[in-house]
């Protein structure tokens, strides 16, 4: 086999960066309960169209919508991707990234993937802790930090019931006792529950959610792959969200067919749970719109097999028309290749009523779209436990002039003040958004 040297290699990837298609749709187009759904467009290399990650120059943040407007929580953070709010205003955050080895072994295009993807900003060393910020005199303001939790493997999602916290690790459930008030964790964690890992983790990131009345958690892990590209054997217990009993540990499947599932939260008036989810990519700027939906007990939602509901993706071997058959359309597309991740329904008083009933969203942004699409914080008006409207842009401003990203959020959360925290692992900042005075 003949081995292609490190500059051609570096032109190969160059390439990469520069080829594939044009939306010919707006992201509005793809947005909303009945989005446009074009023709795919698979071109024989993917759109590869990366915002090269800069950082925030001295005292910018992103913009706020009218009416509001944005501070730094916390600065300085060590790529930041998930929020945990606990009841006395304490706020964790899960200082994280992919592990080292979470792909399989080489091949060309998960190398060059793995250029791309450090040159958007997630190709650093995952600090692999739990940061404690504290507000203790109310301004806005964290100026208390501390490390709360170290030796994490790849942690994201988070959860406290009573007085035990529940941290979602790339291949484990774990459970640490909490007391109110504490700044460290010094105890180790106790295993609950396995989470699909192994030597392809290709979706990393698990989140953890409990239910209303702290008997269940529900878990989310994310697919294997793109479209089952490495084997369905591959895909086991994956592209779903899992039911956990609190008490014993032992899990089933919830819901499936959901390709990469990340934020989770309770609706406020149905009380129904909702989700957010990365579709699938390399068919067209244009498609798969991500999306939120509402998920219930048994619910698949098509993946691999197809996309927003039963349409068919040709490229996955072998079909199964029966599970398509089955497959549930989602409640709202969220735009394509939105990398929507963070979710959170408005609860508080903090914010203009334009943003009271509805949930918020982190849109990481794209890669496999021209132009951008994401790279901004939105809130999806709702009524009557529906989303109900086009979305409101909350934080836009992530890209600067020349396409480079300043920042990328991630997740979302409300404090306990009713303002809303933004986790921002470019800029390795959380911002605060409140009504403007």
């Amino acid at each position: 086999m003949t081995m292609l040297r490190p500059a051609s290699l570096a032109l190969l990837a160059a390439a990469l960066a520069g080829c594939g298609e044009n939306a010919t749709l707006t992201v509005a187009a793809g947005t909303g309960p009945r989005p446009q759904l074009p023709a795919p467009n698979a071109t024989l290399l993917p759109t590869v169209n990366i915002a090269p990650a800069v950082g925030w120059p001295a005292g910018t943040t992103p913009r706020a919508a009218e009416g509001l407007k944005v501070n730094a929580f916390a600065s300085g953070l060590d790529h930041p991707r998930w929020l945990h709010v606990l009841p006395n205003g304490d706020v964790l955050v899960a200082e994280s990234n992919a592990p080292e080895q979470h792909d399989g072994g080489f091949s060309l295009k998960k190398w060059a993937s793995g250029l791309v993807m450090k040159r958007a900003g997630a190709g650093v060393p995952s600090p692999d802790r739990i940061t404690l910020l504290r507000d203790a005199d109310g301004d806005g303001v964290a100026e208390i930090r501390t490390v709360f939790l170290q030796g994490l493997h790849s942690p994201f999602g988070m959860a406290l019931v009573e007085d035990q916290l529940y941290v979602a690790d790339t291949d484990a459930l774990l459970r640490f006792p909490y007391r109110s008030g504490d700044t460290r964790i010094e105890a180790a964690g106790s295993p609950l529950t396995d989470l699909p890992a192994g030597p392809i983790n290709h979706h990393w990131t698990k989140n953890v959610i409990a239910s209303r009345d702290g008997r269940l958690l529900y878990v989310t892990v994310g697919s294997n792959s793109n479209v089952a590209e490495n084997g369905l054997d591959q895909e086991e217990g994956r592209a779903a969200i899992w039911e956990v009993d609190r008490a014993s540990g032992h899990k089933r499947l919830f819901a499936s067919g959901l390709r990469n599932p990340n934020g989770m939260a309770w609706e406020p008036r149905s009380g129904a749970l909702w989700t957010v989810v990365n579709e699938r990519d390399e068919i067209g700027s244009d498609l798969v719109p991500d999306y939120t939906t509402a998920v219930r007990d048994g619910d698949f939602f098509g993946w691999p097999f197809s996309y927003y509901g039963q349409h068919l993706d040709s490229r996955v071997e072998p079909q199964r028309p029966d599970l398509v058959a089955k497959a549930r359309m989602p409640d709202y597309a969220l735009g394509p290749h939105t990398a929507s991740l963070g979710l959170a329904f408005a609860s508080g008083t903090a914010l203009p009523e334009r943003f009271r009933e509805g949930l918020f969203v982190g849109q990481h942004g794209s890669w496999n779209r021209e132009p951008h699409s994401g790279y901004k914080v939105i809130f999806v008006p709702f009524a009557n436990g529906q989303p109900n409207g086009e979305p409101l842009d909350v934080l836009t401003g992530f890209l600067d002039s020349k396409q480079q990203a300043m920042g990328r959020p991630v997740g979302v959360a409300e404090d306990g003040k009713g303002a809303l925290l933004v986790s921002d692992d470019v800029g390795n900042a959380i911002w605060r958004v409140t009504a403007k005075d």
